[in-house]
């Protein structure tokens, strides 16, 4: 009676595994969510392996990746209090004023998406140096403020806004 309820399931994953479209796994789902009444083993049709598959690569499926992605986020810190901000731009006031050039909201998330630099590019100061040099512009500096400078900036971002690289 169990093989019963599993063969429409696994004619379904079959099915499902054969197709191209990304939509297969919503068409599989109606049919072990159906089949689940019937059966406690109904939702691991959906997972079976293949012939020559190990049950672990058949959860994933060809398509996804091994590993999940980073989110898009990651590395971003949260929105600094006040206190942050002050120091932040004090930091980069010293620096040069015109980093900040009155705009200390742009100045903050700027350093906030350097952050996320910084979390993609640990080990590559040099990356991190022109990224920072690309991103932190003004108009008398189009060209970014130098390695030297950029640099400074890169100390002050991760001194004053990006968590340490031991809190991730």
């Amino acid at each position: 009676m169990r093989l019963r309820s599993l063969a429409p399931a696994l004619a379904v994953a079959a099915l499902a595994l054969t197709a191209c479209s990304s939509s297969a796994s919503t068409t599989a789902a109606p049919a072990a969510s159906s089949s689940a009444a019937a059966s406690p083993a109904a939702p691991a049709a959906g997972t079976s392996a293949r012939p020559g598959q190990s049950g672990s690569d058949a959860a994933s499926g060809s398509a996804a990746p091994a590993k999940p992605a980073a989110p898009s986020d990651a590395g971003l810190p949260p929105k600094p209090d006040p206190g942050v901000v002050t120091k932040l731009v004090a930091a980069l006031d010293a620096i040069d004023p015109d980093i900040v050039a009155g705009h200390p909201d742009q100045a903050v998330e700027l350093a906030r998406s350097q952050c996320q630099a910084i979390y993609n590019f640990p080990k590559d100061r040099a990356k991190l140096i022109d990224l920072v040099n690309q991103h932190f512009t003004s108009p008398k500096h189009p060209d970014g403020f130098g390695p030297d400078k950029a640099g400074k900036i890169l100390t002050a971002v991760q001194t004053n806004l990006c968590p340490a690289p031991n809190s991730r």
